[in-house]
């Protein structure tokens, strides 16, 4: 696998190898070992699947008291996904990077702890899947504003508005939102 650093340190595009002919395609999305190697040692405890239609925005949450690592990747569909570094120690804090992961490009994305992270779909629908570090907490779950002009997240025009959960619609501003220290 190939590992891709973005602007961000910590968070990483990942671009498995993937061996194809005439019946399809085969690809190793998770090895502990091959992880480890490329130095990540990653313990994940738990493994989500959405489907999304396009125009939908997940995000951008994170878990403040169990803060979650995500390796995210999209097997139907596209995506755009960021990140957005919420540490007010780092010097990146506020500051976000964004990939396209879709089915044909077979790209992940690892987010740290420390990080908020959305998606927004690209295609008719996308199926993404995302292995988590730590469970999900209700009490710990976060959220900041997609849209924050703070951040300045240049989300791509998919045709239609952004479709949000009720959650999302209210969440703060980074400026008013409980982060990392």
């Amino acid at each position: 696998m190939k590992i891709v650093e973005t602007a961000l340190p910590g968070v990483l595009v990942i671009e498995p190898k993937v061996f194809g002919d005439a019946r399809g395609f085969f690809l190793e999305s998770w090895n502990r070992q091959s992880f480890a190697d490329a130095g990540l040692h990653l313990d994940f405890v738990q493994d989500n699947h959405s489907r999304s239609a396009r125009g939908v925005l997940r995000g951008m949450h994170y878990q403040l008291e169990n803060p979650q690592g995500k390796l995210v990747r999209v097997t139907q569909g596209a995506v755009f996904d960021v990140a957005v570094d919420i540490r007010r120690s780092s010097p990146h804090f506020g500051k976000w990077v964004g990939a396209e992961l879709s089915a044909e490009n077979h790209r992940m994305l690892w987010v740290p702890p420390g990080f908020a992270h959305g998606f927004l779909v690209l295609s008719e629908s996308a199926d993404f899947l995302y292995k988590c570090t730590s469970l999900y907490h209700p009490p710990s779950d976060r959220g900041i504003r997609w849209d924050d002009p703070d951040i300045g997240i240049a989300w791509p025009a998919t045709g239609v508005a952004p479709l949000l959960s009720a959650k999302d619609a209210i969440a703060p501003q980074l400026a008013a939102a409980e982060v990392f220290a």
